[in-house]
């Protein structure tokens, strides 16, 4: 805001002699502006030269869905850029794979096997021109590596669940089953939000990816949405969605009833769209409806990258993460920050309930006017919520706070999870791996 200066009044003979002293020392004050101006200065020049080099493109995200796979020949992944080389060599890349894009899938892999597929290992960070891609397979113990295999395709339905929110988000796709997987995201500095959508069966309180997940949120100032469990078991002790530092995801009948899908995690932080056309695993151009907390949780990723991507470009932002170097914050621009604690508080802010219009038919739960967090958490999110929370971290339209009744119930929510994970023992990471394997499953 400008300073309001107090004005005042002179007799015209001391207002001339103080005009005029006041014009030389502007004067005085200009040219030595504009010496420093027109100084040679290396470091402002190759400042600008950094700039230009590196910000010359459009404001971006980057996603990491940590699952089984993904589909890189599917037109839904496809897309007329080309990645900027300081981009793919701050994304790691050391390998471009140029895939075959016409003929069938069979054709395509056929056409790449020998030149791509065949010679992948764990440490390959890869980029697939033509595509919205790149993929990385940290654990190296699958048939392919980051290709969904024939018998998976949860991970192409899991990104293109992010896709549908935010058609120009960059995935950084890691295959895998771990905390290595979650790591290699979490350690990568671009990376603004890790998603994922597997954990124990019935959230079970055994170790999974929390201590992976904490370095992501905690360490590197990242978001993380979690897949609650699709059952009616509580959130809070799920390894995926449970931690505090979490954003834990159940499911709703998006436009359906708007009513908790049964079968869907209790007590979450918010919830989202749970049955989704989502693109298939071993064909080009081929969808299928499927439903699970799997794709209401990525989906809610897509949303969360949209909203960084569009206020980098209201606030000249041109990078992405929150790394040191860019002070922590998920947005960094022109006298304007973000970070992700507000990214999660303006979520919660929009968050809503829906009106009780169940029908019995549907295989949905009524939402109970009271207390209703312990069903949906802080309320339903959807794309709709995506102009209110812009609204509000850009100052123009702030969200108003949300009932005494949500807050403490809510408030309850946090402490018990504080509490509950603060006490968790941790655990080596080979029993982590060996539980996970044992009782985790995708969550569809």
């Amino acid at each position: 805001m400008a300073e309001v200066l107090e004005a005042e009044l002179f007799d015209e003979p001391s207002s001339t002699k103080f005009m005029t002293s006041l014009l030389i020392v502007t004067l005085i004050i200009s040219a030595i502006f504009i010496a420093f101006a027109y100084s040679p200065s290396v470091k402002d020049d190759s400042t600008v030269a950094q700039s230009v080099a590196s910000n010359d493109w459009r404001p971006f995200s980057v996603i990491a869905p940590i699952d089984t796979g993904i589909n890189v020949y599917h037109d839904h992944f496809r897309t007329n850029e080309t990645y900027p080389q300081w981009l793919l060599d701050d994304l790691g890349v050391n390998k471009v794979c140029n895939i075959t894009l016409d003929g069938t899938w069979q054709e395509r892999y056929d056409a790449d096997k020998a030149d791509c597929w065949d010679n992948l290992n764990a440490t390959d960070i890869v980029y697939f021109p033509g595509t919205k891609i790149i993929g990385t397979s940290p654990d190296g113990n699958s048939d392919i590596l980051i290709l969904d295999d024939p018998s998976d395709g949860h991970g192409s339905a899991v990104t293109g669940a992010v896709l549908d929110a935010n058609p120009e988000a960059i995935i950084f796709f890691v295959e895998g089953f771990s905390s290595q997987a979650v790591l290699a995201a979490a350690n990568q500095p671009l990376v603004d939000v890790i998603t994922t959508s597997f954990g124990a069966i019935g959230s079970i309180p055994v170790p999974g990816i929390e201590d992976a997940t904490k370095v992501a949120v905690v360490d590197h100032n990242k978001l993380h949405t979690g897949a609650a469990d699709n059952s009616p078991s509580p959130a809070i002790q799920d390894a995926t969605a449970g931690p505090p530092w979490s954003i834990g995801i159940a499911g709703y009948a998006e436009e359906g009833d708007d009513q908790k899908e049964i079968m869907s995690g209790s007590y979450p932080d918010i919830s989202a769209d749970w049955t989704q056309v989502l693109p298939n695993h071993n064909d080009i151009d081929g969808y299928h409806e499927t439903s699970g907390t799997s794709f209401a949780t990525p989906r809610t990723a897509g949303i969360i990258s949209f909203i960084l991507q569009d206020l980098r470009g209201e606030f000249s932002d041109n990078g992405s993460g929150a790394s040191q170097e860019r002070g922590g914050n998920l947005v960094n621009g022109m006298n304007f920050t973000v970070t992700n604690a507000q990214v999660r508080q303006a979520i919660n802010l929009s968050a809503w309930y829906p009106d009780l219009d169940w029908d019995p038919t549907s295989g949905t739960m009524p939402i109970s006017p009271v207390l209703p967090c312990t069903q949906t958490g802080w309320g339903l999110v959807n794309l709709s919520n995506i102009q209110p929370i812009i609204s509000h971290l850009n100052q123009s339209e702030q969200l108003p706070d949300r009932p005494a009744d949500v807050e403490a119930c809510m408030s309850a929510n946090q402490d018990l999870r504080e509490s509950y994970w603060g006490a968790y023992p941790s655990a080596p990471v080979s029993v982590i791996h060996d539980i996970s394997i044992e009782y985790a499953t995708w969550r569809d």
